[in-house]
């Protein structure tokens, strides 16, 4: 039996996985070493990569919703709710009720926050930097053409997407 099953396995093997399927996966490697590398790095602040990704947001729009956070961050908004609380506790952020709706929570950032956000661009720069390592800035240019050109094409595939 042990051999049929392996024989079966074998067959099933010959032509399934292609070149193309290969490049898909690297594809989906490099976000989890990314996202390893990054929390490596960001680790002795306290944050995970999600946390720094929110921070990022915020830096660039502070006032977001919780739901416009966690539209940006393609998170369900119980799991915003707890990274938001995350970095309450470490007092980062902090949420304001909406003027307008007291249902409705803006976040804005802390003082710590902002102390620490050259260091945190210092990290993520050095960990790009280990990323690009001799890759040239053409075939950069390169891969986010091809790249873009994927998630257009997805996209169109999947019209639940709020992109299109």
């Amino acid at each position: 039996m042990i051999t049929e099953t392996a024989t079966m396995s074998a067959n099933a093997q010959d032509g399934f996985l292609n070149e193309t399927d290969e490049f898909a996966f690297l594809l989906e490697e490099v976000p989890r070493v990314l996202r390893k590398a990054f929390d490596e790095s960001i680790a002795q602040f306290g944050l995970s990569r999600t946390q720094w990704r929110a921070l990022a947001y915020l830096i660039k729009t502070e006032g977001m919703t919780q739901t416009e956070l966690a539209n940006c961050l393609e998170l369900e908004r119980a799991t915003i709710g707890l990274t938001i609380d995350h970095l309450e506790k470490l007092d980062f952020v902090e949420r304001r009720a909406a003027e307008s709706d007291r249902r409705v929570w803006r976040i804005f950032l802390r003082p710590k926050a902002i102390e620490i956000i050259p260091e945190l661009r210092k990290e993520a720069d050095a960990v790009y930097k280990k990323m690009f390592k001799g890759i040239s800035s053409a075939n950069i240019a390169i891969i986010r053409t091809a790249l873009e050109k994927m998630v257009g094409n997805l996209r169109v595939l999947n019209l639940s997407d709020p992109e299109i």
